[in-house]
């Protein structure tokens, strides 16, 4: 059966109200013959930040030398990057065969999610990793990345988004994203309000987990932003200059997560400087120039990343004639997300993400600020060609949007 046929017949699966759930997950698992048993694992959830993250943390354990698998989401251009080892994405037939092996000793229908978090952990066991950088989907408690027994958890950030599961308030969802954390295994978190560190201390207290909260600082700061080589200058205490080739104002937050984390894991600080030197993180304020214009990628798809977004592009050199390309998904506060964005650009074109959860011209319409004047192109291929004519473009609001930009951009 070909890759396409078996992706799109798991795509069918979409939706956070049906699957086996987490004793459906784990019978499944126990069928395969537990492969998440075979190899150590770095759990990851978070708001926002868990993508880099985690792919910062697997660069980091590939180069002290062990096999690394990764396993994030959403994807941006393809759904093989999804489960990659070693930096490098499963093969189209590999995918396959993981997928089809699932089907094999699937008794409850599995969604989606669990299909790709089985088909991942099973593969990873064949491949004989050594360690395995575990990125949830959803929250953390009843997420199926939670069959797991961590060697390390790591908590990137808690705000506001997937609220219609999750809860409405920062502490419900704090409560969510610290289900992952397991007795007795450490814990690392970044910077997120006092509600929320409350409720992870409570939850470690609870079991027994060494809490460590990661700020800026420790030991990294920013020294200077490269914005035409994606390249932050991070410095130590010391002095030191560490090139970490990836923008934005959290990424010194992310490395310096995942410095504690390897410190905690034993690997040299040589690994960390080659892993920060060469990570590619697509999709966040991703920079690509092309012989017309500049275009800037960023995944952001909540008000907190937004927010956070906005702060960053003030510092941008890319002018006032820069214009906006964005579109959302339904679920999302895209209310608040225009409020965010509008205020910084003259030009704004809004587009459709290719998702049948993306919100149409209706939905925009009706959630833009008062007296913006916006460009509407439902057809996002067709709003590339609109916004080429600006010197430089910043791309945002939906990781499905940004990754079909890039895709066209590479073409």
């Amino acid at each position: 059966m070909s890759f396409d046929v078996v992706f799109n017949y798991i795509l069918k699966r979409t939706g956070a109200g049906v699957g086996a759930g987490l004793e459906g997950f784990r019978a499944l698992l126990a069928r395969l013959e537990n492969p998440q048993d075979h190899y150590k694992i770095v759990h990851v959830a978070g708001t926002n930040g868990k993508g880099s993250v985690s792919t910062l943390m697997a660069a980091a354990l590939s180069a002290a030398g062990y096999k690394t698998g990764l396993f994030v989401s959403p994807h941006l251009v393809s759904p093989v990057e999804r489960i990659q080892i070693d930096g490098e994405n499963i093969s189209r037939q590999a995918f396959s065969k993981a997928v089809l092996d699932v089907f094999q000793e699937e008794e409850e229908e599995l969604n989606f999610f669990e299909i790709l978090t089985a088909a991942a952990l099973l593969y990873f066991a064949r491949q004989k990793v050594q360690y395995v950088v575990l990125e949830t989907g959803l929250g953390g408690r009843k997420d199926p990345t939670n069959v797991c027994t961590p060697v390390a958890c790591l908590i990137t950030s808690i705000g506001l988004d997937h609220t219609q599961y999750l809860g409405s308030s920062l502490v419900q969802i704090a409560f969510e994203k610290a289900g992952i954390i397991k007795p007795n295994v450490p814990v690392f978190a970044g910077e997120m309000a006092l509600s929320a560190r409350e409720v992870l201390r409570k939850t470690a207290k609870e079991r027994n987990a060494p809490l460590h909260f990661v700020k800026e600082g420790e030991p990294f700061s920013v020294s200077s932003y490269d914005f035409y080589h994606n390249q932050t200058v991070l410095h130590t205490p010391d002095n030191q200059a560490w090139p970490l080739h990836t923008l934005g104002a959290r990424q010194a937050v992310n490395a310096c997560l995942v410095y504690q984390v390897a410190k905690a894991l034993n690997l040299p600080d040589k690994a960390l400087k080659k892993a920060f030197q060469t990570v590619n993180l697509p999709g966040r304020f991703e920079v690509i120039s092309t012989e017309k214009n500049t275009w800037v990628l960023d995944g952001a798809h909540n008000p907190q990343a937004i927010e956070g977004l906005m702060k960053f592009w003030q510092q941008a050199p890319f002018g006032e004639n820069s214009a906006l390309l964005c579109g959302f998904m339904k679920d999302k506060d895209y209310k608040k997300m225009l409020s965010l964005l509008c205020p910084h650009f003259k030009y704004i074109f809004i587009t459709v993400p290719p998702s049948a959860r993306g919100a149409d011209e209706a939905d925009i319409r009706a959630a833009l600020p008062k007296g913006v004047k916006v460009t509407f192109e439902p057809d996002w291929r067709q709003a590339m060609r609109l916004v080429k004519e600006f010197p430089c473009v910043l791309c945002t609001g939906s990781f499905y949007l940004a990754g079909a930009v890039r895709g066209q951009i590479a073409k």
